[in-house]
């Protein structure tokens, strides 16, 4: 499998005054969207725009800061497993691309990891983690 475009995360500040301005556009984020830390809204091509709030990144990224200017977009590429995440990173970063967080598994469910495009813009690689029952 080739990685797929799957979701725009966006860095916010202030979450109600970003879900506004989205819903403005037409997107149609749930109702009391404005007060989450997380607010994702599906657009009809199938790909969902993500809003998080500082917080939410330094939930799992404590170094974290603002850039400043431009550059909170978050682009996001579902990977068909936790083993093509690894993959696709190593093999970026072996290209001489810039490896911006290695491959972990995130304790909401995913292999994650992050590589800078050529602008140093973050691009999120992801694959869902198995399931175990017991």
């Amino acid at each position: 499998m080739t990685p797929q475009l799957d979701v725009i995360s966006i860095v916010v500040t202030d979450m109600a005054a970003a879900v506004a301005f989205y819903r403005r556009l037409g997107l149609d984020f749930p109702a009391d969207s404005e007060q989450e830390a997380h607010a994702e809204a599906a657009v009809p091509n199938g790909l969902r725009l993500a809003l998080d709030t500082e917080g939410v990144i330094r939930s799992f990224y404590p170094d974290w800061t603002p850039p400043q200017g431009g550059g909170r977009v978050g682009i996001a590429f579902r990977c068909a497993d936790p083993a093509e995440v690894d993959a696709v990173y190593t093999d970026l970063v072996d290209a001489g691309y810039h490896g911006e967080l290695k491959p972990w598994d995130a304790f909401w469910g995913q292999r994650y990891a992050v590589v800078n495009d050529p602008d140093g813009n973050g691009i999120d690689l992801y694959a869902p983690l198995p399931t175990t029952t017991g």
